[in-house]
């Protein structure tokens, strides 16, 4: 089952992607619209699953019915990533995208870890600027590099993920806090929404409307449910290097169904990202072993 719950997270983390570059890429729908419905369909599903989740631990006499509050904060961030995303992918290559998504994360998680006093393992640092690099490859000037503004917007995207897994980390029902959550940006979702409207920039087909539910019922609600409940079984750096497989996923679907190119650079610029982030979670990980050691050891020693 665990293994199930996770290769369908990660293929429905790589669908956000592909989903939202088929209904942006020939105008189904427009970027304001497409996020505003992904957030309530994802919050919808979230709650659903939440409310069934605490329906069948009561009746097993496993569970309480604890309520969770959530953070506005949090909403704020997961609108400021959804947003962006939305509106980057009306001029990014589904891989590009995906590799600027991810880079922007693991960087700002970094970056926080930093700024938190904890002490950074050196492959971190070195992962971090391989990949820096990568973006910096992809980024240069030339006829096959992605639009400043879009990937700008992308990596917009990714810090506010970055910063929303930050304040996530240590909460103890994570399905239920990402419901809450989703439920709280849907107004930030219809603001946003509204102040397209007199701009004219907001139209939607069927088409539109059912791949931005996809997105928000199957690639958002069931892969974050479908991942968190996979997670304790995982390993930190199992589940850490599984989660590199996101961007490559998103890059052959966008080869074989959106006819995208696989150019030279975008090869390369894939290499240097994924291989440095890789360097950095296994830096990562290290730092997270030997920091579990300096606990243990006053232990071991008053026990003694």
């Amino acid at each position: 089952m665990t293994v199930f719950l996770t290769l369908f997270a990660l293929v429905a983390f790589a669908a956000n992607s592909i989903l939202c570059r088929l209904a942006l890429r020939p105008g189904a729908i427009d970027a304001a619209t497409f996020t505003a419905m992904r957030l309530v369909s994802g919050a919808l599903m979230l709650v659903a699953l939440t409310a069934a989740t605490r329906r069948s631990a009561r009746s097993a006499g496993t569970g309480s019915a604890s309520a969770h509050a959530g953070s506005w904060t949090s909403a704020f961030l997961l609108f400021l990533y959804a947003m962006p995303f939305s509106l980057a992918y009306v001029s990014l290559g589904v891989a590009t995208g995906a590799l600027i998504l991810f880079l922007s994360v693991q960087a700002t998680m970094l970056l926080g870890a930093i700024l938190s006093g904890e002490r950074i393992h050196w492959l971190e640092v070195l992962g971090i600027a391989v990949a820096l690099a990568g973006l910096v490859d992809l980024m240069s000037p030339g006829l096959s590099a992605p639009p400043l503004a879009g990937a700008s917007l992308m990596a917009v995207a990714g810090i506010a993920w970055g910063l929303y897994s930050l304040r996530g980390r240590r909460s103890t029902d994570p399905i239920g806090d990402t419901a809450i959550n989703f439920t709280r940006s849907v107004p930030f979702a219809i603001l946003g929404l509204a102040l397209a409207a007199p701009l004219g920039a907001v139209h939607l087909t069927q088409r539109g409307v059912a791949l931005a539910c996809v997105s928000g019922v199957l690639a958002s609600g069931a892969g974050y449910a479908a991942w968190f409940a996979a997670l304790p079984v995982l390993k930190a750096l199992r589940a850490a290097a599984l989660q590199l497989t996101v961007p490559v996923i998103a890059a052959v679907a966008g080869v074989l169904l959106l006819g995208e190119r696989a150019t030279p650079r975008l090869v390369v610029s894939t290499a240097l990202i994924l291989g440095g982030v890789g360097l950095a979670l296994r830096g990562r990980a290290i730092r997270a072993r030997m920091a579990a050691r300096s606990a243990a050891a006053p232990a071991e020693r008053g026990s003694a």
